[in-house]
């Protein structure tokens, strides 16, 4: 590494001690990556380097964090969304020089766009209206992603102006954007809790949202759908010997779970210290043991039934519920808006949404229910189908992954189904498995 002649030895030594040491192993096993990370500890930085690995589309199959003093140790198995380990040098490269630098804070680069913040009450085409606005107001939807959970909607979405192409500096019409989105916002019952903002600032989307939500209180109102075998199970429970609080979390296993559930517990302002997360076949198993920023654990009743619910909340938001369409077609302006009309003159109600644009191509997701939240029918989605392409708008089915060749591999070197109770037999047990220790036996 070469330095500035202005940096002196003991500024080298700062640098050479705060950054995470990170190796990356495809010869450990046949069907994942293992990447791992020893770190300086600080708030937030497992969220930024889970972030890291999401952002990648990389699924996480197994992670065994572990913090003592100031230094903290992440181990992470990964594949690609197909179950696939990596084996693109530029992608392990990129995951290498990412996680090396999440010590200085995950930033987002500006994309000269205007990002519009909303949250309110869901309704059925409630979208419709609103990428009508703006279509209406001379603003082109670049990007976009939409959560809908227990009767609660936020969006994110970044846009320009259509006669410029870069960011909306005009203050009037950035007034003008406000007024009819909180109008279509409110509607007839909402005037209390609907919210529209704009911001030049870039931000990530994700995280973004979950604050969003989080700050909307989504996890206080109560859950629209009936309660099923999906539904997260989570509890909490103190370890007042060792001073943690263990927060256990058991649902189906899905892409970026780790992610939601981590990033909640970081906005929530509590430290993750040690960590298991395992899967098996189409379930996820997640244990942390955390203490609050100031080093306690949880301190009474109604802040665990809070933790509980915040948490069952945070994997319930990107549930996939409905059929998954995917439209990609040459954009144009208004083409969204006129995609969603669509969706609602079909009763269909979209619950979660994607939307991206590369090049002069729409790339867009949308999850589709019929109006009150039941699976669509095959009759409307091929009506939709017809009107806006059938080559156009397709419905897929997420890809499966993988998890006989993980769990093999987990018996091969000998990773039990036992439940950890002391930080002592989790640490050994994880070394073990990652093969950094011998057994006795």
């Amino acid at each position: 590494m070469e330095w500035p002649a202005c940096t002196d030895e003991y500024e080298k030594l700062v640098i050479r001690m705060s950054t995470p040491r990170v190796v990356i192993d495809n010869s450990v096993f046949s069907s994942a990556t293992l990447v791992k990370v020893d770190s300086a500890r600080r708030h937030g930085i497992l969220l930024d380097a889970v972030q890291v690995l999401i952002d990648l589309d990389l699924s996480i199959k197994k992670a065994y964090i572990s913090a003592d003093g100031k230094w903290c140790m992440d181990v992470f198995h990964v594949t690609d969304q197909y179950g696939h380990k990596i084996t693109d040098d530029k992608v392990l490269k990129y995951i290498e020089q990412s996680l090396g630098s999440i010590q200085y804070g995950r930033t987002d680069s500006s994309n000269g766009l205007t990002a519009l913040e909303l949250t309110g009450t869901d309704r059925v085409g409630l979208l419709s209206e609103v990428f009508a606005v703006l279509a209406d107001l001379q603003c082109d939807v670049v990007e976009a992603k939409v959560w809908t959970h227990n009767g609660r909607i936020a969006s994110l979405i970044y846009v320009k102006d259509s006669s410029s192409g870069s960011t909306i500096e005009d203050s009037q019409k950035i007034k003008k954007i406000e007024l009819r989105l909180r109008n279509v916002l409110k509607g007839d019952n909402d005037i209390r809790s609907a919210k529209i903002s704009v911001s030049m600032a870039a931000m990530h989307t994700e995280r973004r949202l979950h604050q969003m939500m989080f700050t909307d209180r989504d996890y206080e109102r109560t859950p629209i759908l009936e309660v099923t075998s999906d539904n997260p199970v989570v509890t909490v429970q103190n370890w007042a010997g060792r001073g943690y609080s263990v927060v256990n979390v058991q649902c189906k296993d899905r892409t970026k779970l780790l992610f939601d559930v981590v990033c909640n517990l970081t906005d929530m302002e509590y430290d993750v210290f040690h960590a298991t997360i395992n899967t098996n076949d189409d379930r996820a198993y997640l244990e942390f043991y955390i203490r609050h920023k100031d080093g306690t654990p949880i301190s009474s009743e109604p802040e665990r039934q809070r933790v509980i619910q915040c948490l069952k909340a945070a994997v319930e938001r990107r549930a996939s519920e409905g059929v998954r369409l995917e439209l990609c077609k040459e954009d144009r302006q208004g083409l969204l808006a006129e995609v969603m009309r669509t969706f609602r003159e079909n009763g269909l109600n979209v619950t979660r949404a994607e939307i991206s644009t590369v090049g002069n191509m729409a790339t867009n997701v949308f999850y589709v229910t019929d109006a009150i939240g039941n699976p669509a029918e095959t009759k409307s989605i091929e009506c939709v189908r017809q009107k806006i392409g059938l080559s156009y708008l397709e419905v897929k089915e997420l890809p499966l992954v993988n998890h006989q060749e993980i769990q093999r591999e987990d018996q091969a070197v000998g990773i039990g189904g036992a439940v950890l109770f002391s930080i002592g037999s989790l640490v050994k047990r994880n070394l073990f498995s990652l093969g950094l220790i011998k057994s006795c036996s």
